[in-house]
């Protein structure tokens, strides 16, 4: 069973190797220009092909999505919700663009678009942003998990105290490659310092080394000054992987402590993203293989041992250009859905106001699937081949949550799109649980 559609359909940058785009910002109360409601309301009819692609879409979306392919992403679609019937609603987020519901025969889809300011208005964004399946169930949904080529697993988790309660899932005691999910456990070090008197949030420290992107700083000037927070705000809500980099370097043997704390003991020795991506370059293979066959207190010698060569290794775009995974079952962060909620939990818990604040800059999710609770947290990680998609909310009753899932494989690259859609279906669910 192939899941939903959750693609952007716009000209847009590809995804990083490290963690999804986040999504676009939360739809304000505001006045919408009577143009979009039209478009809104063509739809239905644009879904169902009765209203021409070439005089619903701007040129500039045509040349981003050509018109067969858009018609495959609708057979998708209407695959799995049945024919559209009409417009539910919409909701503005500025005068040119917003949010439409759709109802299906099946269910509803929430599509964000935009238009071009000027006449004829036409559509230049559209995102298939969320989908609500009639009669959705989690042995339903775990039932489209099995269905996945690969390494698949997920967990929802009720948040009690200072403990998790699986409420269902699939594989939840099963580790996964992490990608930059890993970086939630960055942040338990980084709050646990803070919340100690050992560091503070408006410390300043220079940037440190350059990684791959994701991110922004690997292009700042080489030791630039900039606070604990502004790194720990970049590494959660755009992945930076450069100021990762910067708080592992802070937090050195602390960090391997800490995963071993909060029950994540194998995420030890805790490599940067740098020490990765050189460890992955074919000119490091021995180091691969040494890395593969050793303990963990060997993997720590291994990084000490030959630290001057892997900072000195080029660390080359193209590492992941193929799209091929590259040793995601040896060379990556692993942890069981079980362990990831731990440390969500950790983080509500002790992790202080501002983890908190930090997670929920980048949610993850659509704004109606946002809407169903009261806060929604994410941290998100990627790189080919790994998928990972962990959410920590607050529902409207004011039960805490964790979300957590993953997808892998090694022969192959996973669907972005497909797997997104199974995660909101997971949020959907995990907010309608008694």
């Amino acid at each position: 069973m192939r899941g939903l559609i959750g693609l952007l359909l716009l000209a847009a940058t590809p995804a990083t190797a490290q963690t999804p785009p986040p999504p676009p910002s939360t739809p304000a109360t505001t006045a919408a220009d009577p143009a979009i409601i039209a478009r809104a309301g063509e739809l239905p009819s644009l879904i169902a092909g009765t209203t021409a692609f070439d005089s619903f879409f701007a040129p500039s979306f045509q040349a981003a999505i050509p018109k067969q392919k858009w018609d495959t992403l609708i057979v998708q679609l209407t695959g799995q919700l049945g024919k559209p019937l009409a417009l539910e609603s919409f909701t503005a987020a500025n005068a040119l663009s917003g949010t439409a519901r759709v109802k299906f025969e099946r269910g509803v889809a929430n599509i964000q678009l935009a238009i071009e300011p000027t006449a004829p208005h036409r559509v230049s964004a559209l995102l298939f942003a969320g989908f609500e399946i009639a009669g959705d169930s989690v042995q339903k949904l775990a039932t489209a998990f099995r269905a996945l080529p690969g390494n698949s697993g997920f967990g929802i988790y009720a948040l009690d105290g200072n403990a998790q309660r699986l409420l269902a899932g699939y594989n939840p005691d099963r580790a996964a490659p992490l990608g930059s999910a890993f970086k939630l456990w960055v942040l338990g070090e980084l709050t646990r310092e803070v919340a100690g008197g050992e560091r503070k949030w408006a410390e300043v420290v220079p940037v440190g080394p350059a990684s791959l992107p994701s991110g922004i700083t690997q292009s700042w000037p080489a030791g630039s000054p900039v606070t604990i927070q502004t790194l720990a705000t970049l590494m959660i809500s755009i992945s930076d992987n450069t100021a990762t980099d910067t708080l592992v370097a802070l937090e050195r043997r602390k960090l391997d402590a800490f995963v071993a704390r909060v029950g994540t003991p194998d995420l030890a020795p805790m490599m940067t993203t740098r020490q990765m991506f050189a460890i992955k370059s074919s000119a490091n293979a021995d180091l691969a293989e040494a890395w593969a066959k050793a303990s963990p207190a060997d993997r720590r010698k291994l990084l000490d041992a030959n630290a001057a060569r892997l900072a000195s290794t080029p660390v080359d775009v193209a590492l992941f250009a193929t799209g091929r995974p590259i040793a995601i079952d040896t060379l990556e962060w692993f942890a069981t859905p079980a362990q990831t909620a731990g440390v969500l939990d950790w983080l509500r818990t002790k992790g202080g106001d501002t983890a908190l604040a930090l997670l929920a800059i980048n949610p993850g999710a659509d704004p109606a699937t946002r809407a169903k609770f009261d806060y929604v947290g994410f941290k998100g990680g990627s790189e080919p081949g790994v998928l990972t998609l962990n959410y920590l909310v607050r529902r409207k009753d004011g039960r805490w949550m964790a979300i957590v899932g993953n997808w892998s494989r090694k022969d192959a690259g996973v669907d972005t799109g497909v797997f997104a859609q199974m995660m909101t279906r997971a949020l959907i669910l995990a907010a309608a649980m008694p």
